[in-house]
């Protein structure tokens, strides 16, 4: 899936109603967590026992109707009404942003996980939060209880199952703390985990995390035959899955982004562009979404240049702006995350991308799938659901 200029995403639309930010908290509602008002819960889930939600990473909502004839099992709840939601997962459209919205339920200006790579203030050099840097606290840096924590405290056992790498890691601790983790590398493995956990206490909730299918989109394109492979192995162990855990189970299947592919002809490397250099101290974000770290007074010259280079292929604002159009929530952000977002911001909607090869990893440079952005092809996300007892269907 190419990128090209479409349907954009109104990023404050994202954590308003039908987005990831309140998929988690209504799971948990549904487990009978009291976690305040009802009527501040868009997707009212159906109550259950207990719940298992996977989390595909990169299974963008438009990648999967496309490709839905190679997943049987999931294109079962696409087609039944009801069972299947079109949600957007917000600004950035990356995994680090997502997984903090997902596992607080709060907006990125709140959980203040901002981007892939973002600045750390008072300091000249740039926070991968995806890999994390030991020397930043993740608790100071996302402070807030999560979702996981607060079914935990309410006497639900709360199991999060992904590779062994995770437990403990930057991110990890940020964005998905709460109960126990258990690691298996395979997700055959994973999904065994997931049945023993679901099944080992009445009242349950079971986060599954894949990341394979995000990877192959990367490195071989969404398009390839590489993605629909990992695919239909996706979706033919989520059917072993629901053929084994207890009828009173709740699956639920969503994603943290979607993804575009871009020709490595069509990017442009900041090291090698001196007009859009200009003025531009650091380069955080992503491709996708580059944020802009200025030098003092460069604000508006950079904006003139990037927002006249990039034209109709992208939007480039100011944080202001961005902020006050709710890109990363609406209302102020936590004062401790505003400097952590670019002075300036590129959303690109064309087939561009932007790297920079002074501070970006080759293998970063060389990958054909990717996200961060606004289209529709990169935020919008699945929601499906296979209610109790529904998933024995034949």
């Amino acid at each position: 899936m190419s990128a090209t200029p479409g349907p954009l995403l109104g990023p404050a639309a994202a954590y308003d109603g039908l987005g990831l930010a309140n998929v988690l908290s209504s799971v948990v509602r549904s487990l009978g967590v009291d976690l305040g008002p009802a009527d501040v819960d868009p997707l009212q889930l159906p109550p259950a026992q207990r719940a298992v939600v996977v989390l595909v990473d990169g299974l963008g909502d438009e990648l999967l109707r496309a490709r839905s004839g190679h997943a049987p099992f999931l294109r079962r709840a696409l087609g039944t009404p009801g069972a299947a939601l079109r949600l957007q997962c917000g600004f950035p459209s990356t995994t680090a942003t997502s997984m903090g919205t997902f596992g607080t339920g709060l907006p990125p200006g709140a959980h203040g996980l901002v981007g892939y790579q973002v600045l750390i203030p008072g300091e000249e050099r740039l926070l991968n939060e995806l890999s994390w840097d030991a020397g930043v606290d993740p608790y100071a840096w996302q402070p807030s209880e999560t979702l996981f924590q607060r079914a935990a405290a309410a006497g639900v056992a709360v199991t999060r199952i992904g590779p062994h790498f995770f437990d403990g890691s930057g991110l990890t601790e940020a964005a998905l703390r709460g109960g126990s983790f258990q690691g298996a590398r395979d997700l055959d493995a994973r999904v065994d985990r997931a049945v023993a956990a679901v099944r080992s206490a009445r009242r349950s909730l079971v986060y599954l995390y894949w990341g394979d299918v995000d990877k192959a989109g990367h490195v071989f394109g969404c398009e390839s035959p590489e993605w629909t492979t990992e695919l239909e192995r996706v979706d033919a162990e989520l059917a072993r899955l629901a053929r084994l855990v207890p009828a009173d189970t709740a699956i639920y299947v969503t994603a943290d982004h979607g993804m575009v592919d871009v020709d490595h002809l069509h990017r442009i490397n900041l090291e090698h562009d001196a007009e859009l250099d200009a003025g531009v101290r650091l380069m955080g974000g992503e491709p996708r979404a580059p944020q802009l770290y200025v030098r003092p007074g460069a604000t508006a010259d950079v904006l003139a240049t990037w927002r006249e280079r990039i034209g109709d292929r992208g939007v480039v604002v100011a944080r202001e702006q961005a902020l006050d159009e709710g890109w990363f929530g609406r209302g102020a952000p936590r004062p401790a995350v505003v400097d952590r977002i670019g002075d300036v911001l590129v959303a690109l909607t064309g087939e561009l991308a932007i790297i920079d090869s002074r501070t970006m990893r080759p293998e970063l440079m060389a990958l054909l799938g990717l996200h961060g952005s606004i289209t529709e092809a990169e935020t919008a996300i699945p929601l499906l659901t296979f209610a109790p007892r529904d998933h024995e269907r034949p």
